[in-house]
């Protein structure tokens, strides 16, 4: 093991190890082995939900080489985090009480063994899934393995008609439709952003860059040929314009000079950045402006003391310093470099918009491992079925940890899949699909639909492959297979698990 692996592991373990004494001291003695189990298989999930899901957040970034995986790791900590504390209450309520309505009457502990199952069939079939670099939906799965168990303990303690009435098929049918509308939403605004770009910076700068360098090229061929035509020429008429070049006669200028200035003057009135003094400050702009919103309306309303004339007021100041920034810095970008310029210039902008990305799949998707564990919690501290209940911040911590440590130990294979095997993926491409899938998964959290970021993200960057003609199709074969069999497998395998489980529980 590495020594990097090491300090990983060890942070992991120590702070298992801490959770535990935590809930030692937080719910009753007799419940504690089912305690230790249920922390066991959400932990899991969480590590297999880093493995997968967060692996889809940096994939471009990585895949674009704008960061590596150590910084993309140290992000990830950051933002995965604020985003599951601040920002994540509304979905984790939605998957904990949205998706089964469950009889009056039903035992407690029947219902912790439903979400058990859920979570320990969800974190396999994630397992499997991520170890083949296969991304798939964490929400389908975690979904798929309540309704699963759900319709089970239906079976086993009602009948065949309240087992299906248990599930909210509504519920289902509008999660389903945002699985359909999410990556198509995701490819829309993406293709629109990098549709921008192109057209309004990539092509202009360069079709300018063109020009210059067949200006270079013109100027050195006419010196070549002059130069060649002058050593035919005798002795006497080489001294004479040779005299003229080096004494610098402006009355007698010689030809090769008035064409050389010509040349110099055409190159000089050409505005190499003239496209992008104009659109890269006001792209940096509005993203800064999209972030900035998300963060202080979305992400920290829970702990801002700000009215919205303030938050307004911050964004905008944000938003302008984005702008003059970034504009300074393309004024100091050299001439000769454009195509390289814009290139880093977007490298620094995708390390903001991943840690959009990265903020909005803390708020949306950690709710997948949270939600069934944070239900079984209430149960074993109260034993009493409630549709919502806070969750304690030890719980969002050591959740938060484990997606990290799961994106550090399991994410290699899913970040290579969404970063290379899809699409070509430039600091440009990946900008445009990290911000697109960051305004649309931001939106689904306001509304509190528990949208997949991996169908949004793939979705993205498969739009942006059909505006340049170079989406991997070949690619989407096992990975739409995967998201087909995911929510059928999981609710299987969950089915199973609950009979198990009621049998050793009860």
């Amino acid at each position: 093991m590495s020594k990097d692996n090491a300090i990983a592991f060890f942070i992991f373990i120590v702070s298992v190890l801490c959770f535990f004494v935590w809930g030692y001291n937080y719910i009753p003695n007799n419940s504690m082995i089912l305690f230790i189990l249920a922390s066991v298989f959400g932990i899991f999930m969480a590590f297999n939900v880093g493995g997968n899901d967060v692996a889809n957040s940096f994939g471009t970034s990585v895949g674009a080489k704008t960061v590596t995986i150590k910084q993309a790791l140290i992000i990830a900590a950051v933002f995965e985090l604020s985003g599951a504390v601040f920002a994540g209450g509304e979905v984790t309520n939605t998957i904990r009480s949205g998706i089964v309505v469950l009889p009056d009457g039903v035992n407690p502990m029947v219902f912790v063994c439903v979400m058990l199952s859920a979570l320990l069939s969800s974190g396999i079939w994630l397992f499997v899934a991520t170890k083949k670099g296969l991304p798939v939906s964490t929400t389908h799965s975690i979904i798929g393995g309540i309704v699963g168990s759900s319709i089970a303990m239906g079976f086993v303690f009602f009948n065949q008609e309240q087992a299906l009435s248990m599930v909210n098929w509504n519920g289902i049918y509008k999660i389903a439709m945002s699985w359909v509308i999410s990556p198509l939403l995701g490819g829309l605004v993406a293709y629109l952003i990098y549709a921008y770009i192109y057209k309004k910076i990539l092509k202009p700068s360069e079709e300018i860059s063109l020009a210059v360098k067949e200006i270079k090229k013109e100027k050195k061929t006419f010196k070549e040929e002059y130069f060649l035509n002058l050593k035919n020429k005798s002795q006497e008429e080489q001294i004479k314009e040779l005299s003229a070049i080096v004494l610098d006669d402006e009355e007698n200028e010689s030809q090769y000079k008035l064409k050389i200035k010509e040349l110099k003057e055409k190159e000089k009135n050409i505005d190499v950045f003239s496209k992008m003094k104009f659109h890269v400050p006001l792209i940096a702009g509005v993203a800064a402006l999209i972030i900035a919103s998300m963060f202080l309306f979305k992400g920290l309303n829970k702990v801002s003391t700000l009215d919205v004339m303030q938050n307004l007021w911050i964004v905008s100041i944000i938003s302008i310093f984005a702008y003059v920034v970034t504009l300074a810095v393309v004024r100091l970008m050299k001439k000769t470099q454009v195509n390289k310029t814009i290139e880093k210039i977007f490298s620094w902008f995708q390390i903001f918009t991943a840690s959009s990305f990265a903020f909005s799949h803390g708020a949306n998707d950690i709710a997948n491992a949270l939600g069934p564990f944070a239900a079984i919690l209430d149960v074993l501290k109260n034993n009493t079925i409630n549709p919502s209940s806070p969750v304690p911040f030890a719980v969002m911590l050591m959740f938060g940890i484990a997606l990290v440590i799961g994106l550090w130990f399991l994410g290699k294979e899913v970040i290579q899949t969404v970063g290379s095997k899809l699409a070509e993926i430039k600091p440009t491409t990946g900008f445009s699909a990290e911000l697109g899938a960051s305004i649309v998964i931001l939106l689904a959290t306001q509304l509190g639909i528990p949208v997949s970021s991996t169908h949004i993200l793939i979705g993205a960057i498969l739009g942006i492959g059909v505006f340049n003609k170079n989406a991997k199709w070949s690619m989407m074969k096992p990975i739409g297979l995967a998201w087909v069999i995911t929510l059928p497998v999981a609710g299987i395998l969950s089915s199973i698990i609950f009979m198990i489980f009621v049998n050793i529980i009860l």
